[in-house]
């Protein structure tokens, strides 16, 4: 008999035990401030959880560790006062070592070894129950034979003239948890444990929809020819997680089958007018929802992209036709654009996803930097429900991260120095995240010690950033920025966590790169604010297209601070730079020609000037001609492409002609 295939299950397997860990730090971080007995029963069903799964699948490593931690919360249920810090370490410790087996099974890979692990939570389990903790059982899912459909005559009622003595029969109702991600698993493993004790009748839904994991409402009914009885049938069930034994009692005598209908007759209704012999629809399949791989959604927007360019190419082209002839093709390409455009926001809609994707881990990093520099950090997040593209959230985990080091590792101060400075022993850092129409907002602030403008300045001078007259032109806000400059810190020591400006301009690389900005506000002694303003999507994008020479290119709109007029001749100049006025200050003027490296264009008079950012503060971008705005389809750069400083990604107009989108700040940098 062949062994049943597995493997199709590890995707789901590795999504669900992901989860459940996830929600076991989560459930441990709460449980150090406050000791319910909820909250041991909640890790004590994820551990279960965990271990169930990893036993079906037979990773007996996984398996072994999760019943390791079941025992361990299990010791301290009846006695919270049993909940030292020694116990939450070592499960916070056994949660990591199970995340870094979930990935390595994953990658089929060997596990991590963990038998150093495995003693220290033995030991605690008997130093806090007084006996050794049990062996883990373990199902060896190669060596499960694919299960057979059952024989015609097993799965119709007994004859009338059938003999005496038959075992008693059962009707067995189960549920399975609507939060099960394998549910098929869970159905083979109650078919396999029920086959065992008898034999199975009338199964709803059929065997192959419950090895599909088809099945609404997660309801499983039979009937069961055993001897074992009802206590039999209990004990069987109960040993499967996620699954819950809804009933059990005696069948009913099963009726005769009703004759085949006549071949040809139509088809007979039932009693509520549904078809005999056809399935009714079931409420539950209505609105439910399915998985689908973040590769099949990326392969769709890239589709609807090509679409989107091929419409505009389509516009284009209408433009050369006879006059009589536009009209109609104008229509039709209006409604194509409409139903394209549709299309588009419906698969943005399905890769959007909650920032509570990323900000789910903060507080565990919270908490483990803020004890390795001995400091007492409360960490509060909100409007982690609003939902971003998944391309920028899976950008942002890193920068989100870093910053919250910096936060914990020089922003909060060490305990005695807030005591001086009268504020509350424990640092607060605050995560908020708002909506603003179509642009989502990432507020990280703290508490603390703040930045020192001129401490910014002086160490960005010193190391030959920035000149001294630029340096007195900036405002404090300017100079915050200058922290995003390699190297540039106002830290009095770099630790091996963090320090101000280690790694800062990775972030603001990171965030600019999904089209958004960073901005950094400060005061001495109140503390620092991070803020993030990012897009909702990096699919679509409004570029602002410029000429420069015989180039066209375009820049983002987002970027873009303001558009200004002046004659090249007549700019002032501070070292051959030419500067011109913006508000209440100078800006240094570069010429895009000339960052571009390409034949300006002879031009005297007046010429549009683009005022910008740049790592350095605000800069005016010369540029020969504006051609207008237009929302168009970005998509990445390939190789040798990809490391040209100053590009961040390519787009094709409805001409068909190619065009580069800049990263003004690298271009400026390089």
């Amino acid at each position: 008999m062949a062994p049943m295939d597995m493997s199709k299950y590890l995707g789901l397997f590795v999504s669900e035990a992901s989860e459940h860990l996830e929600s076991l730090g989560r459930e441990l971080l709460a449980l150090e401030k406050e000791k319910t007995r909820d909250r041991v029963d909640a890790m004590f069903r994820h551990a279960h959880s965990v271990k169930g799964m990893a036993s079906s699948m037979g990773f007996e490593s996984i398996a072994v560790l999760a019943h390791r931690v079941e025992d361990l919360v299990d010791s301290v249920r009846g006695d919270l006062a049993l909940l030292s810090r020694e116990v939450v370490d070592a499960l916070f410790a056994a949660a990591d070592a199970l995340s870094a087996q979930v990935k390595a099974a994953a990658a089929g890979l060997p596990p991590p070894d963990s038998g150093k692990l495995l003693e220290i939570l033995n030991a605690q389990v008997a130093a806090l129950t007084g006996k050794a903790p049990d062996p883990t059982p373990v199902l060896d899912a190669t060596a499960l034979p694919a299960p057979r459909p059952p024989p015609p005559e097993a799965a119709t009622a007994p004859r009338p003239d059938a003999p005496l003595g038959l075992p008693p029969r059962f009707a067995v109702r189960v549920r399975i948890a609507h939060t099960c991600q394998v549910p098929g698993v869970r159905a083979f493993l109650v078919h396999k444990k029920l086959s065992g004790l008898g034999t199975i009748h009338d199964l709803k839904p059929a065997l192959e929809e419950l090895k599909a994991g088809r099945i609404p409402e997660g309801m499983i009914s039979l009937e069961l020819e055993a001897q074992a009885g009802e206590a039999g049938i209990q004990q069987a069930v109960k040993n499967i997680s996620e699954v819950e034994l809804v009933s059990v009692k005696p069948a009913p005598p099963p009726q005769p089958a009703a004759p085949p209908a006549p071949s040809g007759a139509a088809p007979v209704p039932g009693p509520t007018g549904s078809v005999v012999g056809e399935r009714p629809r079931d409420p539950a399949e209505v609105g439910r929802t399915v998985r689908v791989k973040t590769e099949l959604l990326d392969y769709f927007l890239d589709a609807v992209g090509e679409l989107m360019l091929a419409t505009a190419r389509i516009r284009e082209v209408g433009k050369v036709l006879p006059a009589p002839a536009r009209p109609p093709l104008e229509e039709a390409v209006y409604r194509l654009h409409a139903l394209v455009k549709d299309l588009h926001d419906k698969v943005m809609s399905v890769r959007m996803t909650p920032l509570s994707v990323i900000t789910d881990r903060l507080p565990r990093a919270s908490r483990d930097i803020a004890r390795r520099r001995f400091r007492d950090v409360e960490l509060v997040i909100t409007g982690a429900e609003i939902e971003l593209d998944r391309a920028i959230i899976d950008d942002l985990a890193d920068p989100l991260l870093h910053l919250l080091r910096n936060c914990i590792d020089h922003g909060i101060e060490p305990a005695e120095q807030r005591a001086e400075a009268k504020k509350p022993a424990a640092g607060r850092i605050q995560v908020a995240v708002r909506r603003q129409r179509d642009r989502v907002v990432i507020e990280l602030e703290d508490d603390g010690r703040g930045m020192d403008a001129q401490k910014l300045k002086d160490s960005a001078i010193a190391r030959g950033l920035l000149a001294a007259e630029a340096a007195q032109r900036m405002t404090d806000k300017e100079a915050y920025m200058l922290s995003c400059l390699p190297g540039v810190s106002t830290a009095a020591d770099v630790s091996e966590i963090s320090g101000r400006g280690v790694g800062m301009d990775a972030v603001k690389r990171a965030v600019e790169s999904v089209g958004g900005t960073l901005e950094i506000e400060s005061e001495r002694g109140r503390g620092t604010r991070f803020t993030l303003r990012l897009p909702l999507t990096v699919a679509v994008v409004n570029l602002l297209l410029v000429q420069s020479g015989a180039e066209i290119v375009g820049l983002p709109i987002g970027k873009v601070l303001a558009v200004l007029e002046a004659d090249h001749e007549a700019l002032s100049r501070s070292r051959e730079t030419p500067l011109i006025s913006h508000g209440n200050s100078l800006l240094p003027v570069h010429v895009l020609a000339e960052l571009l490296h390409v034949p300006p264009t002879p031009r005297k008079g007046v010429r549009p000037y683009l005022v910008m950012e740049s790592d350095t503060g605000k800069v005016a971008l010369a540029v020969d001609r504006l051609l207008g705005q237009e929302e168009v389809v970005l998509k990445a750069l390939s190789r040798p492409l990809d490391l040209v400083a100053g590009l961040s990604g390519v787009t094709i107009l409805g001409s068909g002609r190619p065009i580069f989108i800049l990263d003004v700040p690298r271009l400026i940098a390089a």
